[in-house]
């Protein structure tokens, strides 16, 4: 990449954080909303994104990594398009969690904490979402699919990649 290319994007980011900072008028102690903020907006915390909120807040790079790190909400590698949350919970798991699991892997080809080649999905676990009821739980987006079954994974993988690619999309 160009050195001007770089500084577009930069320049690009720099822009879209200042914006965030202003949202919360430059206040160090709203350090969690920014982060927050800024992950909406590129679907993840770019190290330059979390250089410049320590810059423009006056506070300590290994503050904001700190922070970062600690939550694991945040994430400091690019994320696909869209995040899929597998529970593996004591309910969830003893329902089949792990099969689901297995199924979701061959279906996209990636493991938790990887994300497909075409950057459409993000996989990953948790331990418990809290809605045991309902398990086995799989969130995508924020969205709740409960009472999964390892036969309902290629339709709802199919209704997201619909999403953004139209109905010809295909998964798996």
């Amino acid at each position: 990449m160009s050195d001007s290319r770089q500084s577009v994007g930069l320049g690009e980011l720099s822009r879209k954080v200042g914006s965030v900072l202003e949202r919360y008028s430059r206040d160090a102690s709203q350090l969690v909303a920014i982060l927050q903020d800024i992950q909406v907006e590129y679907n993840w915390l770019p190290k330059e994104a979390l250089e410049e909120v320590s810059q423009e807040l006056g506070i300590p790079l290994s503050r904001v990594f700190s922070v970062a790190t600690f939550f694991r909400a945040f994430s400091l590698r690019p994320r696909g398009r869209h995040l899929i949350h597998v529970c593996l919970g004591t309910a969830c798991h003893v329902r089949g969690a792990p099969r689901i699991l297995e199924q979701i892997e061959r279906q996209l080809g990636i493991r938790p904490g990887e994300m497909t080649e075409d950057l459409q999905f993000s996989l990953e676990t948790v331990n418990c979402v809290g809605a045991c009821a309902l398990g086995p739980v799989v969130i995508v987006d924020g969205d709740y699919h409960g009472q999964m079954t390892p036969d309902r994974v290629k339709e709802i993988l199919k209704k997201y990649s619909k999403e953004r690619l139209g109905d010809e999309a295909e998964v798996g």
